[in-house]
C-alpha cells in the first residue's frame, strides 16, 4: 500500500498542496509521454523575471538509456531509492538574459518557480515528485554538454508512489515520519 502523507496546516490551505510530499518509494507504474508534457507544460507557465523562462529541461523515462546516465551522476544517498523512479528530471538555470547576454540575477528563484508549478500539476495527477541536490554538478554538466551560460540545478525523480516498507533504512523511517514544518511565527513577522 503506497504512503499518503497530508500536511496538518493550522489555517485552510488547499488540498494539492497539504497533499504535496517528496516520497522516496516509487511504483514500477510508468507516466505515459502525454502526462509528462502536461506536466511540463504547466511549469512552462510559472512566472519569470521579465517573462525570460530562463530554464530547460531534460528528461529521461525508466528502462532507457538516458535514465541511467541522468541516475549515474546522482550521489550514493540518492542512488537506492530513485532506481524506481518513472522518470528523471533535470532543471537547468540559464544565466543569461535572452539577447541581451546580461546576467540573470533571478534564474534560480524561476527555475524553483518552474518546478513547483510541475510539482503541483503533476501532484493533480497522482504523480509525485522528490527534489534533489544530490548529484555531480561537474558530471552532469558534461554528460549534457552544458555550455557555460547554463547551470544544472536540480535533479528530480517523478513517479506513482509506493510502499515505504519496500525502502532500506534510513529511506523507510524517513518514508513514514511525519511531516513538519516550522510555525509561521518562526519565519513571518507582520511590518506595521
Amino acid at each position: 500500500m503506497s504512503t499518503i502523507k497530508t500536511a496538518n496546516t493550522q489555517y485552510p490551505v488547499i488540498d494539492l498542496i497539504k497533499k504535496r510530499w517528496s516520497p522516496r518509494s516509487f511504483s514500477n507504474k510508468p507516466i505515459a509521454e502525454a502526462d509528462m508534457l502536461t506536466i511540463l507544460e504547466a511549469g512552462s507557465w510559472a512566472p519569470s523575471a521579465n517573462n525570460s523562462q530562463p530554464w530547460r529541461h531534460v528528461y529521461a523515462f525508466k528502462g532507457t538509456e538516458g535514465f541511467e546516465k541522468i541516475w549515474n551522476t546522482l550521489l550514493p544517498g540518492n542512488q537506492p531509492w530513485t532506481k524506481d523512479a518513472a522518470a528523471l528530471v533535470v532543471s537547468i538555470g540559464i544565466k543569461e538574459l535572452p539577447d541581451t547576454q546580461q546576467k540573470n540575477a533571478y534564474y534560480l528563484h524561476d527555475v524553483g518557480m518552474f518546478n513547483s508549478f510541475l510539482l503541483l500539476q503533476a501532484q493533480s495527477m497522482n504523480i509525485y515528485g522528490h527534489l534533489m541536490a544530490g548529484f555531480d554538478k561537474r558530471k552532469l554538466a558534461e554528460l549534457l554538454n552544458l555550455p557555460e551560460n547554463e547551470e544544472a540545478v536540480s535533479i528530480m525523480a517523478l513517479g506513482y508512489t509506493d510502499a515505504a516498507e519496500k525502502l532500506q533504512e534510513p529511506y523507510k523511517s524517513r518514508e513514514i515520519s511525519p511531516r513538519t514544518r516550522k510555525a509561521l511565527e518562526e519565519f513571518t513577522s507582520l511590518m506595521n
